[in-house]
């Protein structure tokens, strides 16, 4: 004998006293959306909204950012509102995200800049570690003076050992 799993056995019953436990049993799941929290930055284009989005995937409150960075909960609280932070906080906020929130140029001039940003430096710093005056280095870099070739050589020679 075949009995049909879709269709209950009749028997002398009515069709309304068919138990609901007869037929078979399915259970339908969906994944639940993912709903980001209000203020999410999805593209962040800011070193705060950065900073933001990497706070609230870890769960953290700005005023733990703030004791990991070294800086005030309000500090924290202006980068994510779009004030840009000191360039002495630029390491620690780069160890925090876990990458670099902007890409590495290619020139010579872009890369320098790029490595003064990345490391905090200030331009007495980085005269210092590449020997050169402060005025040279700062009209380099803002481009009102380009260096000759025997300096860029120098500095790219001096990228490829740090960057």
């Amino acid at each position: 004998m075949c009995i049909d799993v879709l269709d209950p056995p009749r028997t002398r019953r009515s069709r309304d006293s068919v138990s609901f436990f007869e037929y078979p049993k399915y259970s339908l799941s969906l994944p639940r959306p993912i709903i980001p929290p209000k203020g999410y930055p999805l593209d962040p284009k800011t070193i705060g909204e950065h900073m933001r989005k990497r706070r609230l995937d870890l769960g953290l409150l700005q005023s733990n950012v703030a004791k990991i960075i070294g800086v005030t909960e309000s500090t924290v609280w202006n980068w994510e509102h779009g004030r840009g932070p000191e360039l002495k906080h630029m390491p620690k906020i780069i160890e925090f995200l876990g990458y670099v929130p902007f890409e590495c140029p290619e020139d010579p001039m872009g890369r320098l800049r790029y490595f003064k940003l990345v490391k905090g430096l200030s331009y007495e710093r980085l005269g210092e570690l590449i020997g050169r005056d402060l005025g040279q280095l700062m009209d380099w870099l803002s481009g009102r003076r380009k260096p000759y070739w025997k300096n860029i050589q120098r500095l790219v020679i001096f990228l490829a050992k740090r960057i």
